[in-house]
């Protein structure tokens, strides 16, 4: 049998069974097998912030035009000008489009890259009523569990 030595104090030879430090092994495989998904749906869940931090800024910048010039995509307001394209939220974990006339806009944040496995919250919408919603990857209303 193999062992691995260390010498004590005393002369005498103390060691662990190549058996026991694979038990060790295993027991860390175990822990990590357990703990790397939890660690995983936590950093999606917080990557949902982006988006919704995104669209919330962007509802105010419009309500702001609006208020100024009485119509959403009025050509003096950066923001609508912004929705001409896609473009991507702060933190780059989403795509934010919009669909925005003189009186109402409705705004979409879109997972993009390792955000796109969050399969509960694929798409997050706000539109000028307030509304929001959320969808999952199939997609089916989880507006409750997202927002």
């Amino acid at each position: 049998m193999a062992y691995f030595k260390r010498s004590t104090s005393a002369g005498r030879s103390a060691g662990f069974t190549l058996i026991e430090l694979m038990i060790v092994v295993a027991i860390i495989g175990i822990l990590a097998a357990i703990a790397y998904p939890n660690y995983r749906e936590y950093v999606m869940k917080g990557n949902r912030s982006d988006a919704k931090a995104a669209l919330t800024r962007s509802a105010q910048e419009l309500t702001r035009c609006f208020t100024s010039f009485n119509r959403y995509d009025h050509d003096d307001c950066a923001e609508a000008a912004l929705y001409d394209a896609a473009y991507a939220s702060a933190e780059g974990h989403y795509t934010l489009t919009a669909v925005i006339s003189p009186t109402t806009f409705v705004l979409t944040a879109a997972a993009v890259s390792t955000q796109l496995s969050d399969t509960n919250c694929r798409t997050f919408t706000l539109s000028n009523t307030g509304a929001r919603t959320a969808a999952t990857s199939a997609p089916a209303d989880s507006t409750a569990r997202c927002w």
